[in-house]
């Protein structure tokens, strides 16, 4: 499949929010974006980390139980010789399950390499397309988009500096949007250890994650990762796209190198 596409153009920004110079972005920030195909990989991607469930296949069977027969105005269910209790029937106390979850289950939803790889060059182009990332819910001031960030920004460590540059750039009012939206989660999941409801917030695009993963580690909201590995899990959560998404320069090669080329 090919596309007539279209080739854009963004702003390297400094870590003081000026912009450095203009450079031609990858084809892949000029693909039409493909819902379909971005649910199918979000979905892919998550099924994978599930863990298979079953039951024990001789759960509720374990006992000598058997049926007295007929005339005796009993229901024929298998009983314990000795004090006549239902056992082993699913309807008895402590019987099997009628239908149990089994391994034979198929849980995981398979996708095709190269629709992956198209679902993946979608999700990236929604990240560049202001309507998609204001549907989302994402607030910012900045205009241009996707944002392009100089290299030195995988230099920074502490989350102080990493905040008063996400200020700089214009995005710090997602950061707040974020903090503001932080909810205690209802129901039992509370007490398995995941108490709190956190939104989305921006996505940070490295070649080097070394040092920006320490400092937007307490920043809730805020995900770095590595241009090698990032996928429509991150890029559209909940199948989603259209992500507020930072570059670093560098990332962009990698990810040409990495997605680029028409399909």
């Amino acid at each position: 499949m090919y596309y007539e596409l279209q080739v854009r153009k963004s702003n390297i920004l400094s870590l003081d929010g000026s912009s450095l110079k203009e450079i031609e972005l990858p084809l892949i920030f000029s693909y039409p974006v493909r819902k379909d195909l971005i649910r199918r990989a979000f979905y892919a991607s998550l099924t994978r980390s599930l863990q298979p469930k079953a039951r024990d296949p001789m759960a509720g069977k374990r006992t000598p139980a058997s049926s007295f027969g007929i005339n005796l105005g009993l229901a024929r269910v298998p009983r314990i010789r000795t004090t006549g209790e239902g056992a082993l029937a699913p309807n008895t106390v402590g019987g099997r399950a009628a239908f149990p979850p089994t391994l034979r289950e198929k849980i995981i939803e398979e996708i095709n390499e190269k629709e992956k790889r198209l679902a993946t060059i979608s999700a990236i182009s929604a990240t560049a397309d202001k309507l998609f990332v204001t549907s989302r819910g994402h607030k910012f001031t900045i205009d241009n988009l996707p944002i392009v960030v100089t290299d030195e920004l995988a230099s920074i460590s502490k989350p102080k500096e990493l905040l008063s540059v996400l200020s700089k750039i214009k995005v710090i009012d997602d950061v707040y949007r974020v903090k503001d939206g932080i909810k205690i989660r209802a129901g039992k999941g509370k007490m398995r250890g995941r108490k709190y409801k956190i939104p989305v917030g921006p996505l940070i695009i490295s070649h080097d994650v070394s040092k920006l993963l320490l400092a937007a580690k307490n920043i809730p909201g805020v995900d770095v990762v590595n241009a090698g590995i990032v996928s429509v899990i991150h890029l559209a959560p909940g199948a989603q796209p259209g992500r507020l998404t930072i570059y670093t320069e560098s990332s962009l090669d990698i990810l040409n190198r990495r997605l680029g080329g028409l399909l």
